[in-house]
């Protein structure tokens, strides 16, 4: 088990965050860019000293400040980032064999455990390829294999699939999945496909600080905050409770959510409605003042000043920014959630 309280004093903000991380579970972080997340996983892998706190593991004390500090080396972490950084001399078995002969292993049970690995992440027959003769992805299968490959008590990762194409990830993300099966692991990452994927617990975080923690569908059903709502891919808009529904400036509306109602039952209680873009619809509901306008993939995103409504190219001909809109999201699609 991973007990950890990291405490890091930066320029800006200080990165405080406590995390109990379980023999075999995986944890999510997110958040946005600079909001602590890879000062965490530094912290954890011995590369960025405490400036208070403590990480133990399996109840061994790694860090304590000011005295005690664990090598990375001697720790039984391992972090996986972007970059593979395999050791360009060697071949992909020697890059796998390395960490099992830095433990002590015979050379030739190493190289008989670096060929299981890289069949296991998909390169059977690739041990005599050094990395220029890898693709970027090949290049992050090996560097997963030999990060398992030591045997770590636990596994960081920090964004190792964000440099690959869609369908390289999708792989990856899929034998990852696989091969961290009973490994206690930390992964940081921006694509909630990723969290929803690979963790049992998702954490956001904001200026060094945890906003919400819970499973990965509790928190990306119902974000406490604005940031949390974007990494889900939600509207999420503020009002109070009024009349057994959601209210904000002229914007009512209600829910077919059992929880939701309970909530709105309470008159005067702040709110947050939240819903998809693609669920809300124009021309019909209140009225809501168009800040922009932004081109998607399938259509275009129009947004008010209660939310975004994602609609059809036909839809949003003649709207401009300034342009009154009636904006309105059916009961079965919108949930109300508590806000602070």
């Amino acid at each position: 088990m991973l007990r950890a309280d990291v405490v890091v004093r930066r320029r800006d903000f200080d990165v405080a965050i406590a995390l109990d991380v379980a023999r075999g579970e995986t944890v999510a972080v997110m958040g946005r860019s600079g909001a602590g997340k890879s000062t965490l996983l530094d912290a954890l892998a011995g590369l960025t000293p405490l400036d208070g706190g403590e990480i133990s593991l399996d109840g061994r004390v790694l860090d304590r400040p000011p005295r005690l500090r664990t090598a990375p080396m001697h720790r039984g972490i391992v972090l996986l980032g972007q970059d593979a950084r395999l050791f360009p001399h060697l071949t992909a078995r020697e890059n796998v064999a390395f960490g099992p002969r830095a433990a002590g292993v015979s050379a030739s049970d190493a190289r008989s455990r670096a060929d299981e690995w890289l069949a296991r992440v998909g390169l059977p027959g690739a041990g005599d390829r050094r990395p220029t003769r890898l693709s970027g992805g090949e290049q992050q299968r090996v560097a997963v294999a030999r990060a398992l490959a030591a045997q770590p008590r636990v596994v960081l990762l920090d964004e190792p699939l964000v440099a690959l194409d869609a369908v390289t990830a999708s792989e990856i993300r899929a034998m990852l999945r696989e091969s961290l099966d009973g490994v206690t692991t930390i992964a940081v990452t921006h694509d909630a496909v990723d969290a929803a994927a690979l963790a049992d617990r998702l954490l956001i975080v904001e200026r060094g600080s945890v906003t919400q923690e819970g499973s990965v569908r509790e928190v990306l059903a119902a974000p406490a905050t604005e940031v949390a709502a974007k990494i889900a891919g939600l509207e999420r808009v503020v009002g109070v409770a009024r009349g057994g529904a959601f209210e904000r400036e002229g914007l009512r509306l209600s829910s077919t959510d059992a929880a939701s109602r309970a909530l709105a039952a309470i008159d005067g209680a702040r709110l947050a409605a939240v819903f998809r873009a693609a669920d809300a619809r124009l021309g019909e509901g209140s009225p809501a003042l168009v800040s922009h306008l932004e081109p998607t993939p399938t259509g275009v995103r129009v947004v008010t000043d209660h939310g975004a409504a994602e609609v059809a190219p036909g839809d949003a001909a003649g709207i401009r920014p300034g342009d009154v809109v009636l904006l309105g999201i059916a009961p079965d699609r919108v949930r109300f959630v508590a806000v602070a």
